[in-house]
């Protein structure tokens, strides 16, 4: 089964310490998400992110189709970053880098997720139609938000 790779990175001018109370907070994850997904946290963002925090969303990503969508908090460096793992949900393989570095007048946010789509060669398949052009959408939504509510780098 192929493992795929999504990476992205957005400068914005906040400083890093504001960065990570932000991207830190699980429930600010509703807030830069599109709308449509009917993204909804159902336990586990009650307390500041740790290593083996477990957080159940409800989530809406393709066709209207509610998921359940389970993750864990694998690994925290205070102000640097932090890894969320599916534990269960849509994708057959999930592991989400969240990077936070300083740069002159801001911060540098970087993304790597590898996954795998479920379904073997129906799966692969369907990702170049869907599943990458999903998370492309989820992630440009995610800049625009980012920058409506911390500005521009």
């Amino acid at each position: 089964m192929k493992i795929y790779r999504f990476h992205k990175k957005q400068n914005l001018p906040i400083t890093k310490a504001q960065a990570w109370d932000f991207l830190s907070d699980p429930k600010n994850l509703k807030t830069i998400t599109p709308e449509y997904m009917g993204f909804n946290i159902l336990s586990g963002a009650d307390r500041p992110m740790f290593a083996g925090q477990i957080i159940q969303y409800i989530v809406t990503p393709i066709l209207g189709i509610k998921t359940k969508w389970v993750t864990e908090i694998t690994h925290v460096k205070e102000g640097e970053y932090f890894v969320d793992e599916q534990r269960f949900g849509p994708y057959a393989l999930w592991h989400h880098k969240h990077f936070i570095k300083a740069i002159d007048g801001g911060v540098e946010m970087e993304d790597i997720i590898d996954y795998k789509i479920p379904m073997g060669i129906l799966g692969q398949l369907i990702h170049p139609i869907l599943v990458k052009p999903k998370l492309e959408e989820i992630f440009n939504y995610r800049t625009v938000k980012l920058e409506k509510l911390f500005g521009k780098y």
